[in-house]
């Protein structure tokens, strides 16, 4: 492994006003020193802008502490033009693309977004990074030829390539805790495909261009200023309004719910351990690639996440003290695309980073239903 020292240096994150993306900015915000911070996001209507406005914000008052910089710039990575520009003009080091279209059902209806941001983006994202490595080698022999254009802060391109992946690779995989040896190769949704082709395509690149990569299997991501889309998010938004909530597969879903923060780390901690470049039997490099879960290893029991939700909803007064859950609870069967169990094995990310997410639920809900309550009234 590579070790990666963030101070000063160049760092693009893509999705930059998105749930995980605002909140990596905000962390390395604390963590580096002098470095300059490069954010891009479309800003799309998949849901509701006023909370990536917000998101944003944030990270627009936080520009110039601890000696960083923040550049933001509202683009789309599926335009190549606008990623090409700003890997000349801002020179990354270290990329993290988090930028996706993100939800399984949404994707049954609307596969045209997926191709275009999670395929053709992410590619494109690829591309740049590999010309980061011809302008190094272009610059070697420039500096052989002209030993005098020697420069001394020599751009090496980019030094690790870190990108979202997802736990719904696994499809309906059977076997539990996930592991990232297990074999997935049947997604049963087109997300889920575009994720397992990101890791596909990464490790092509690797290989090929010796490009270091980690890909980041997260598994349902909750906490404060998250996305609507997603199911705590959502069943709040309609016990407030007094609607009936729908639990899929008659409640006996499981999910592996991680908390922001935890995921984060995970990230933070990832980004400053690349991997290794190595050359094989053949004299061609080995591929630098590494694929990791992160989740809670704790599955929790839909029932019981949602009965949790509701307490803290009302500890937080977003729901009356009399509230009557099973008045607004309805069991429904599974739904195209969903699975019942998602289970994260970390013990590799365990053993590579002495890392492993902790944050217990009551906790993360907790944090959600005080940030719900102040943000809407």
């Amino acid at each position: 492994m590579e070790k990666i020292n963030l101070d000063n240096k160049s760092i693009f994150v893509t999705g930059a006003s998105g749930f995980i993306g605002s909140n990596l900015v905000k962390r390395l915000f604390k963590d580096a020193k002098g470095a300059t911070i490069v954010g891009i996001d479309n800003m799309n209507d998949y849901y509701d802008v006023r909370l990536k406005e917000y998101r944003l914000d944030e990270l627009n008052r936080l520009d110039g502490t601890g000696g960083n910089r923040w550049v933001f710039v509202k683009g789309d990575i599926a335009d190549r033009a606008t990623i090409d520009q700003l890997f000349q003009q801002y020179k990354p080091q270290v990329v993290v693309n988090l930028a996706a279209q993100a939800g399984v059902r949404y994707s049954i209806t609307n596969p045209d977004a997926y191709i275009q941001s999670n395929l053709i983006g992410f590619y494109n994202i690829l591309e740049a990074c590999r010309h980061s490595m011809d302008d190094v080698r272009c610059k070697k022999e420039d500096v052989n030829a002209q030993p005098s254009a020697i420069n001394h802060q020599i751009y090496r391109g980019v030094e690790h390539l870190v990108y979202a992946s997802s736990s719904s690779v696994y499809g309906s995989n059977k076997k539990v805790p996930y592991s990232t040896d297990d074999k997935v190769d049947n997604p049963v949704s087109l997300y889920a495909a575009t994720k397992k082709s990101n890791e596909l395509m990464a490790h092509a690149y690797s290989k090929l261009y010796n490009i270091p990569s980690t890909g980041l299997r997260f598994f349902t991501v909750y906490g404060p200023a998250g996305r609507p889309d997603m199911a705590y998010f959502g069943f709040t938004n309609k016990l407030r309004e007094g609607k009936t909530i729908e639990i899929f597969n008659y409640g006996n879903c499981m999910r592996d719910f991680t908390y922001v923060d935890d995921i984060v780390e995970g990230v933070v901690r990832i980004m400053q351990g690349a991997p290794s470049k190595q050359q094989g039997d053949d004299g061609l490099p080995l591929p630098p690639y590494a694929v990791y879960n992160i989740g809670n290893n704790s599955p929790e029991n839909l029932l019981n996440f949602v009965d949790t939700l509701q307490q803290e909803l009302i500890r937080a007064k977003v729901l009356p003290e009399d509230y009557d859950f099973e008045a607004y609870k309805r069991l429904v069967p599974m739904q195209p695309g969903d699975v019942p169990v998602t289970f994260a094995d970390t013990s590799a990310l365990e053993r590579d980073y002495g890392f492993k997410p902790s944050t217990p639920l009551r906790q993360g809900l907790r944090a959600f239903a005080e940030w719900y309550k102040e943000f809407y009234g």
